[in-house]
């Protein structure tokens, strides 16, 4: 709830660091969510602001929510530059700080980023298990990346929710219908805006009906919502959805 609604992310990060340094893993998450938001504008904090002067002058359809988006993240992440190396090698330390501290979320992201705890086959096949078990709407969202087109051909995934575009959205919608704050202003509808160029031309549009109305093809909105029911459905121990 703070990660949503605190204006002032980089004193709520240092707040974080200071509680992850002393053993919280669910500091440590969220820490590293403020890192994977704030990470571009953090690169280049003049730069984010000139682009931001740029896009302000260009008369486009879809400047007008990629500029509100960007300036939402520039004033959030103000106080963050370049000596914060908020880049990947920081956020691998991190979450492999939470994870062995025993955040889930922190384990399924580290998989998302060709880094987990193990390269053996059966624990990322575990690993997905136990992330639908918790029914856990953070880990779901780590995970996601790791479903997607990244899945394909993976033996260890078959028979998952994975190996498509569509499949990683299933699991962000069913993070959303599992609790995950996906409002037009959230972390996650902002981040994909400002941060990937994804932008809504709807104003006030939440990632769940953005998805359905932008990547879905009507013939296949049955099948995604058969996709993202499977996932909120906990399995018996042993067993894969």
């Amino acid at each position: 709830q703070a990660l949503e609604a605190r204006d002032d992310l980089f004193d709520y990060a240092a707040e974080l660091r200071l509680a992850a340094d002393g053993g919280d893993a669910q500091a440590a998450w969220t820490m590293t969510r403020i890192y994977d938001y704030c990470g571009l504008y953090a690169s280049d904090p003049q730069g984010y602001a000139l682009d931001n002067g740029m896009l302000s002058a260009l008369d486009l359809q879809a400047s007008p929510g990629l500029l509100a988006a960007r300036q939402r993240v520039g004033r959030r992440c103000a106080g963050f530059g370049v000596d914060d190396q908020l880049g990947r090698l920081v956020l691998l330390q991190r979450r492999q700080q939470a994870a062995e501290a025993g955040n889930l979320a922190a384990e399924a992201a580290l998989l998302a980023m060709g880094q987990p705890l193990s390269p053996q086959p059966q624990y990322r096949q575990e690993l997905v298990q136990r992330v639908i078990q918790s029914q856990d709407p953070e880990a779901f969202l780590a995970l996601s990346p790791a479903m997607g087109a990244a899945a394909a051909g993976d033996l260890a995934l078959s028979g998952t929710v994975a190996g498509n575009t569509l499949s990683q959205l299933a699991w962000q919608v069913a993070a959303c219908r599992l609790g995950l704050a996906c409002g037009p202003d959230s972390v996650l509808m902002n981040g994909y805006c400002a941060n990937g160029g994804i932008c809504s031309r709807r104003p006030g549009q939440d990632f769940e009906s953005f998805v359905f109305d932008a990547a879905v093809p009507r013939q296949g909105v049955e099948k995604m919502n058969e996709l993202i029911n499977s996932l909120r459905r906990t399995p018996a121990r042993g067993e894969l959805q």
